[in-house]
């Protein structure tokens, strides 16, 4: 069964050109476009329109990537949302990422990038590029040194994050359930004030614990 995919982008255009490149990937299908956030909110009423995967435009009349992305956070966080994008400016990664992105790529990137980008997507549950980790990661260097305890447990699941492993693998690693890495990744979302693996894996790589 081919993932999901929901392009959100009020460029007609951009949006169909991108439906008709994913519809030559072995392992993805577009089941619809959107023009803004509110018309996603409105289709997503109906369970059998919530997609795997939504593809985000930030700039758009309306409801903006930034209020989407919120929204889906809160409201349908088992989809994944990758941030697209005319340019990498600082600011909008960071906020984006910061507001629940899984993903962040350029609209210019080559198909043979948007195809690995969404596998490592879908099997890793983030991806982002070498240019926006590098990014993420001088904006946590700026941020004050969070002063929290950090489990021993928590130590060893920081120490996953920046692999390629998922969290059912991270599991059988730590032996325990997924569900208790699940907790563990939440407990440190909640002490870090971060809301994805990359921002986790930024602090573990930052902090020594990986």
């Amino acid at each position: 069964m081919k993932n999901t995919i929901v392009v959100v982008d009020d460029h007609i255009l951009i949006a169909n050109a991108l439906q008709t490149i994913i519809s030559n990937f072995a392992n993805f299908e577009v089941i619809y476009v959107c023009e803004n956030g509110k018309e996603l909110i409105e289709k997503l009423q109906s369970p059998h329109q919530i997609p795997n995967i939504v593809l985000l435009d930030i700039s758009m009349p309306v409801m903006n990537g930034f209020e989407t992305v919120c929204w889906l956070k809160e409201h349908h966080p088992e989809i994944k949302v990758m941030a697209l994008s005319m340019q990498g400016e600082e600011k909008s990664v960071i906020k984006m990422v910061s507001n629940g992105a899984m993903g962040y790529l350029l609209k210019n990137a080559h198909p043979v990038e948007l195809e690995s980008a969404l596998t490592k997507l879908t099997i890793n549950g983030f991806f982002y590029p070498d240019w926006a980790s590098k990014i993420l990661f001088s904006s946590l260097n700026k941020s004050k040194e969070p002063e929290i305890k950090i489990s021993e447990r928590e130590r060893e699941f920081l120490k996953y994050t920046v692999t390629e492993l998922n969290y059912k693998e991270i599991a059988d690693k730590m032996f325990c359930s997924p569900r208790t890495v699940e907790s563990y990744r939440d407990n440190l979302c909640e002490k870090l004030e971060l809301k994805t693996r990359v921002g986790l894996a930024v602090f573990a790589i930052k902090n020594g614990f990986a």
